[in-house]
């Protein structure tokens, strides 16, 4: 559930209209909903309230300060993957003892922050990163508490460039290598081994991989403890999908999840941590752009919009789906038109949607992409010298513009001329 609905013929965000939204900011411009946010992070806590569960938020998703600021204040930790995503959490004020610290390139500069900031753990993907955090933290004078990413060789069944728990991908040791990685992490000075961790991927909408990454979890923490290792938290990563297309096969529930987790990990004693992103952040947020111009050619019919793939590539990068429609509600028995949603940009790859059956719109209409909360302004960038667009948050009746709109002399601004071309 989600709280954009349509009232008296308008899309509303919550107890807003989208549409005064953009007459009073410009288009296009991202909006996200306190009201789902906050329902999809309690879903989701509510589904483990039985057991010793940290609910750290995978950042990446959706870093912005206002987004953070409200999963925060419901409880949440973080999941951060670079120095300035673990700035950003630092910054509304999450508790170091809440972060966790995975990706596969830290650098010195970002694991000497997280050792001074004392957080929670890092999630180790290499041996040449485990040398350097121990030799950090040596010239720290401090400890750094650490797990492994454990990569169990399973698929998740999702998109090629979303997975992430095959032993073809980037991520994480080799399942086969984890009992000597551990071994040695114990012998090296400035290294405190707290816990495992294991992340296969990214929107799986089906349960059994899951079980089957878990239950070889499982069964290494046993083998590990044998072995004289303290594993005091087990991290089960995110990757629960969720719905983008009306139709396709619904992702499991918080609670169907919630049983699978359970039978493995109910027996260990430890404190289980989750890195939930997409799922707390995707359908909190739409994306509003405004007709340009409706072209017909060659029997094609292609609707241009003023936000592009430097906006939201997720189509382009995934060849994802996200629902489109206007911002007014079409009526029952109205005119339609297939189409392809596009941008401006110089790209035959700059589409928001292609073929789509939608409401026929005109010049000058709204409409809205729909789940654009999770990798959409995380993930956009200036090219054709298009600056950033306005993010938005939603709370009621009230809204609040949470990053400005970049003006093009802000954006130009960035670049400097040497000294030779002075002049």
């Amino acid at each position: 559930m989600n709280h954009f609905e349509f009232k008296d013929g308008e899309l509303h965000a919550e107890d807003i209209a989208v549409a005064q939204i953009a007459d009073e900011i410009g288009t296009p411009f991202y909006c996200y909903s306190t009201a789902t946010l906050n329902r999809h992070y309690d879903v989701f806590c509510e589904a483990f309230s039985d057991i010793d569960a940290m609910v750290c938020y995978a950042m990446k998703a959706n870093s912005n300060q206002a987004v953070l600021k409200t999963l925060a204040d419901r409880g949440a930790g973080a999941d951060v993957v670079s120095g300035g995503e673990l700035l950003r959490a630092l910054r509304v004020g999450i508790d170091p003892k809440k972060i966790m610290f995975s990706g596969v390139g830290k650098t010195i500069s970002e694991i000497d922050m997280a050792i001074a900031s004392q957080i929670f753990c890092f999630n180790i993907e290499s041996e040449n990163e485990l040398a350097l955090i121990s030799a950090r933290a040596v010239d720290a004078g401090m400890n750094a508490h650490v797990s492994f990413r454990i990569n169990p060789d399973v698929d998740a069944r999702t998109h090629a460039k979303i997975s992430t728990g095959k032993k073809s991908d980037k991520f994480g040791i080799a399942y086969d290598r984890a009992e000597a990685i551990y071994r040695h992490a114990a012998g090296l000075p400035g290294i405190r081994i707290s816990g495992i961790d294991m992340h296969i991927g990214s929107q799986i909408i089906d349960l059994e991989p899951f079980d089957q990454a878990f239950d070889r979890l499982a069964s290494l923490v046993g083998r590990l403890r044998n072995a004289g290792h303290e594993i005091s938290h087990v991290d089960l990563g995110g990757g629960l999908g969720v719905p983008y297309k009306n139709g396709d096969a619904t992702p499991p529930e918080p609670h169907a999840y919630a049983e699978v987790v359970k039978r493995h990990v109910r027996g260990l004693g430890a404190k289980i941590v989750f890195e939930p992103g997409r799922m707390l952040v995707a359908n909190a947020g739409i994306m509003v752009a405004r007709v340009l111009y409706v072209k017909r050619a060659e029997g094609k019919t292609f609707v241009i919009v003023d936000a592009a793939m430097n906006d939201l590539i997720r189509p382009t990068l995934y060849e994802a789906w996200h629902e489109i429609q206007p911002v007014r509600e079409p009526v029952a028995g109205g005119e339609t038109m297939v189409a392809d949603i596009v941008g401006p940009i110089c790209e035959s790859g700059d589409y928001l949607g292609k073929d789509r059956t939608m409401a026929r719109v005109a010049e000058g209409d709204l409409v809205f992409v729909s789940s654009a909360g999770a990798y959409g302004a995380v993930q956009s960038s200036t090219y054709n010298t298009r600056p950033l667009i306005a993010e938005t948050l939603v709370k009621g009746g009230e809204y609040a513009v949470i990053r400005e709109r970049q003006t093009l002399d802000e954006l130009i601004g960035l670049d400097h001329m040497p000294d030779w071309l002075e002049g």
